[in-house]
């Protein structure tokens, strides 16, 4: 990890002042510049345009109840793209025309997706019962042994409050 956030840091930067003094020596200082407006501005249209696209078939698939995995990943790559694409350089717009063409964008999308080993194991909310986030109230864990009951005294205010402890072995 630390290897990765290094070259994204310290390398890539580097890699990117060396392009463009080459670039500015053989066009031009000025030509270099408006290349990369250029380039954002191309970008922040393409971006913004397939970005629509794919809230689109992401809501189309929400409405006839399917998971819209795919468009979720696309949608990632997408904010990653419009960084980069806004961003000086041309590595970094070379990978974020990479990420938001619609010819490539899917196929990279399916790789992060299997990397990730995406699953979706039900219809329900992370939130309904069973899920992250969750807390169970006092009547559905009732039956539940490893629930200690009791009361304390908050110093600063002097006043009882309830209060409940798991005890989960370990």
């Amino acid at each position: 990890m630390f290897g990765k956030l290094f070259i994204l840091f310290a390398i890539l930067p580097i890699i990117e002042i060396a392009i463009l003094v080459n670039v500015g020596e053989q066009i031009g200082g000025w030509n270099t510049v408006a290349i990369v407006i250029l380039t954002a501005f191309i970008g922040a249209f393409l971006v913004r345009r397939e970005g629509i696209a794919t809230l689109m078939q992401a809501q189309q698939k929400m409405q006839t109840g399917q998971m819209p995995g795919q468009e979720m990943a696309e949608g990632l790559l997408l904010v990653i793209a419009g960084v980069l694409l806004v961003t000086p350089g041309f590595v970094t717009d070379a990978i974020g025309l990479l990420l938001s063409f619609p010819l490539t964008r899917p196929l990279i999308a399916k790789s992060l997706m299997k990397q990730m080993n995406v699953k979706v194991v039900s219809g329900q909310s992370p939130f309904q019962q069973g899920g992250f986030g969750y807390q169970q109230d006092a009547r559905d864990r009732a039956d539940n042994d490893d629930v200690i009951e009791g009361e304390y005294v908050d110093k600063d205010k002097e006043k009882p409050h309830s209060h409940r402890i798991d005890d989960k072995p370990d």
